[in-house]
């Protein structure tokens, strides 16, 4: 079967965007045969075209890619033994929906996604071919064909975690997959590091974003890292009424301090340290800027719903899902000024 061979596997990548993209380059470049699935025909267009063009901080990269567009999956003949599933949170469930007549009975999806997309997962394939991921690394693609890689493979970082533990072997495979991509790990409690990862998204994804500023910007604004690690504090309440315990994520030591806030404090100051570059937009930014909408409800808005559902609030993150949205619906612009309806 093709999972006793890494090599013979039939790969796909749902989500060929800025991140997806590069992950998938790196894997034909190792050799492996991969399909890539998008949804922007221009995209889909230079691709099959001229291949996929991935420029990194010191060096560029091409690979030639087979990349079909989503009304193509219904005639797709072959069954894939991993599909990578690298959508906007908000998309997982129809996406889902929509591959899996074309995943192999036997078949894994793995979701490289911002928020608590592996129960959305699991609900259209079953958890038994659901795989949970955590990521590292900055991306962004605003001309199709070329997508901008901010931080090489020493620097990205990636955990896998199968909801099924007697698929723990077929993720040790597929993590040795995707070392072609970064440093990675292999999770016994992916749903914890998923919720490690969430709070530092709640910390700065949206909150940078508003200010219409790279991160490494907005968290010198007066006021603005205070908020944001506010945002990350009401995250961690938010991941322990869930059930989740304190586990290391981004490749740090594990923690031996039993103080929430504490390790909060510590991710955030791990994200700084990697993620300073003047030009790394967040993907909310990014998304703004292109005219789509954000993660925000799958992000902050995760937060405040799990607090409330625990008979606790979260008024900064319910401030980012407010501001947030109303940039959303043209009542707000972002800019730094905004920095004022937070307080700060």
């Amino acid at each position: 079967m093709a999972w006793s061979s890494g090599g013979d596997l039939k790969i796909a990548f749902v989500g060929t965007g800025a991140q997806g993209a590069s992950i998938g380059a790196d894997f034909i470049q190792a050799g492996l045969h991969v399909t890539f699935i998008e949804q922007w025909p221009e995209h889909i267009d230079a691709m099959n075209a001229r291949g996929i063009t991935v420029n990194l901080p010191t060096r560029s990269i091409h690979a030639n890619v087979c990349a079909k567009h989503l009304c193509q999956v219904a005639e797709i003949r072959e069954r894939f033994d991993l599909i990578f599933v690298i959508v906007k949170a908000y998309d997982t469930s129809w996406t889902c929906q929509l591959i899996e007549p074309v995943l192999a009975t036997d078949g894994l999806v793995v979701g490289i996604q911002n928020g608590m997309t592996q129960h959305a997962i699991a609900t259209v394939v079953g958890a038994e071919r659901t795989v949970g991921a955590v990521f590292d690394m900055a991306s962004n693609m605003f001309v199709p064909g070329v997508t901008n890689r901010q931080n090489d493979h020493d620097t990205s970082w990636f955990a896998l975690g199968a909801l099924d533990p007697a698929n723990r072997h077929r993720v040790e495979m597929i993590a040795e997959l995707l070392r072609a991509s970064g440093r990675v790990e292999v999770s016994d409690d992916i749903s914890s590091a998923k919720w490690m990862k969430l709070i530092v998204n709640a910390a700065q994804l949206v909150t940078s974003a508003i200010l219409d500023l790279p991160f490494s910007e907005a968290v010198k604004v007066p006021g603005m890292e205070a908020v944001m690690r506010s945002a990350g504090y009401e995250a961690m309440r938010a991941a322990q009424a869930d059930g989740a315990t304190i586990v290391p994520i981004l490749g740090m030591a594990p923690t031996t301090a039993n103080d929430p806030e504490r390790y909060v404090d510590a991710i955030f100051d791990e994200v700084l340290r990697t993620f300073m570059m003047p030009d790394t937009l967040t993907t909310v930014l990014q998304d703004w800027r292109k005219g789509r909408r954000s993660e925000v409800l799958d992000i902050n808005g995760h937060v405040v719903a799990m607090l409330e559902k625990a008979g606790q609030s979260a008024p900064v993150n319910q401030r980012v899902v407010e501001l947030a949205r109303s940039i959303e619906r043209g009542r707000l612009v972002p800019q730094p000024s905004n920095s004022a309806l937070f307080g700060a």
